[in-house]
């Protein structure tokens, strides 16, 4: 494209969102990023346009935002067991179907890269909501009619840069993480390899793999190819 790549991205202040960020602001074929979120992120770049949004259930005010984007990333989510049930599923699939609506009626040939995990239920009968809600954010973003939908169902995501872990077992995780992952190697990847691939699969599609959804190894593989 000569005018570069249109890009929006949910979830820029988090771990995934705020690395697959600083890759495109790096990108010479990227020309506009846009983050809604609800804080900034701090980033300075003539190709950033941040925007503050409160409600994400509705999109109504930043609609004229989503116009004419050529690819969106959706990496926003929580932790299982970090919110009540019934804000979890909102976070996790009313945010989602949400965002999605409103986008598709701006840019309706966008392609959608949305970071799900691993374990996710199309059918949405688990026993574990993060499973079942997962699933049905799934099946709603590939009814849209996107011309592209990318889903990314990582493992473990071990962070490459320290953080303040959300529970103990992620710190226990984190800890034994460069172990397992010799014994174990699809247990999970590194979160700069997870946003990498997603920001290759926004900008440039998967034709080596035509199904929408991507699990654990395959990341691993594209990853592999890209670094």
């Amino acid at each position: 494209m000569s005018d570069g790549y249109s890009v929006v991205v949910l979830g820029a202040t988090g771990m995934i969102g705020g690395i697959a960020l600083d890759l495109l602001l790096a990108n010479d074929g990227v020309s506009r990023v846009t983050t809604l979120g609800r804080r900034a992120t701090g980033r300075e770049h003539p190709a950033l346009t941040e925007i503050t949004h409160a409600d994400f259930t509705d999109f109504a005010a930043v609609a004229e935002a989503l116009a004419g984007h050529d690819a969106a990333l959706f990496c926003l989510g929580a932790y299982t067991g970090s919110v009540p049930d019934e804000v979890f599923r909102e976070i996790t699939v009313d945010y989602t179907v949400a965002f999605a609506e409103a986008l598709h009626a701006r840019s309706p040939d966008a392609a959608f890269v949305f970071l799900s995990g691993q374990g996710a239920d199309p059918q949405e009968e688990s026993r574990m909501a993060f499973a079942r809600y997962k699933g049905a954010a799934e099946n709603a973003l590939l009814a849209k009619g996107f011309g592209r939908v990318h889903i990314f169902r990582p493992g473990y995501i071990y962070p490459v840069t320290r953080r303040r872990e959300p529970n103990v077992g992620y710190r226990i995780l984190r800890g034994l993480y460069p172990v397992m992952r010799w014994i174990y190697p699809n247990i999970g990847l590194r979160s700069d390899d997870l946003a990498r691939a997603m920001v290759h699969a926004a900008l440039e599609g998967l034709p080596d793999h035509p199904e929408p959804v991507l699990e654990n190894r395959a990341i691993r593989k594209l990853a592999k190819r890209l670094a």
